[in-house]
């Protein structure tokens, strides 16, 4: 296992040096789902719920969460991205009714774009959760994690 790229020789937090990286397309895809009581995610689907369109709002949220990512981690480098699309998908097999988030980002830069895939992720299920908690607290967002990755040094990675 390599060392870890934000600290420096003296252990110190630094934000990584990419300068001399060349800019190559780079392009992540995260996912995480919340599970939630049946009866919330009627109301999801249907588009009923009191604070509006649930989904749509997610989507908004997730966008504006990717593009704001470096102001969110403190050593992320704040990047022009190129494109960010979230996908939804309601389900209602399993251990517990679900709505499922899926997160690609893309950009041409020096360095990729996982966290704001990831970013993007959490921040549309948390938007999710707070505009359904008032008919359902037991909301739980789990399984947030990279499915893939392309571009930059290291090439490709997909998530087995």
């Amino acid at each position: 296992m390599s060392s870890l790229t934000h600290f420096d020789a003296q252990g110190q937090a630094h934000m990584v040096d990419v300068a001399a990286k060349p800019a190559t397309h780079r392009v992540a895809v995260a996912t995480g789902r919340i599970e939630m009581q049946p009866a919330t995610l009627a109301l999801i689907e249907s588009g009923t719920a009191k604070k509006g369109d649930v989904l749509g709002i997610a989507r908004i949220a997730g966008i504006q969460a990717a593009k704001k990512t470096s102001d969110l981690i403190p050593l992320c480098h704040p990047l022009a991205l190129t494109r960010v699309a979230l996908a939804f998908a309601l389900a209602e097999e399993g251990s517990a009714p679900q709505v499922v988030c899926t997160a690609t980002v893309e950009t041409v830069g020096p360095t990729g774009v996982e966290m704001e895939a990831l970013t993007a992720v959490q921040v549309a299920l948390l938007t999710i959760y707070d505009m359904c908690k008032a008919v359902d607290r037991g909301m739980r967002i789990t399984d947030v994690h990279v499915l893939e990755k392309h571009g930059g040094k290291s090439g490709s990675y997909v998530a087995g």
